[in-house]
């Protein structure tokens, strides 16, 4: 790049014409980038390679889940509907290790997931885990 210091005796160039000369390589070397990136994108013949998790969707299928909550107090577990009194004594032992997974249809309320944590914290159970379906 040329320089902007004074001009040395006898160039007769102007500041203006110093710059525009220095700017002439930069305009040269975008235009050329920008060429090659033209010519590059029409070459790919294939479009671009399905992304991980964009494929086709899955049907809907049941969560793997210990207690299933379609409503309020519409509760089951392994395919069999229970209530507050007989809930506990159907799900399996507690342990440190694994949490109790929970899933729960889009209609309950937070107001009734509350009150079935509280009766499962009464119960033993510490750790929980609810499970939820991606959004659409």
């Amino acid at each position: 790049m040329t320089p902007l210091a004074p001009p040395p005796p006898g160039s007769g160039k102007t500041l203006m014409e110093r710059v525009e000369d220095s700017l002439l390589p930069l305009i040269n070397l975008v235009f050329l980038l920008l060429m090659f990136f033209m010519v590059a994108g029409q070459m790919a013949e294939s479009p671009l390679p399905e992304l991980p998790g964009v494929s086709e969707p899955r049907s809907p299928q049941s969560p793997e889940a210990e207690l299933m909550v379609k409503s309020g107090t519409d509760w089951s577990v392994n395919g069999q509907n229970v209530n507050a009194d007989t809930v506990l004594g159907a799900l399996p032992e507690t342990t440190d290790t694994r949490a109790l997974r929970i899933a729960a249809d889009r209609s309950v309320t937070m107001a009734d997931l509350e009150r079935l944590f509280r009766l499962l914290e009464d119960g033993g159970y510490e750790n929980v885990t609810l499970l939820t379906e991606p959004g659409q």
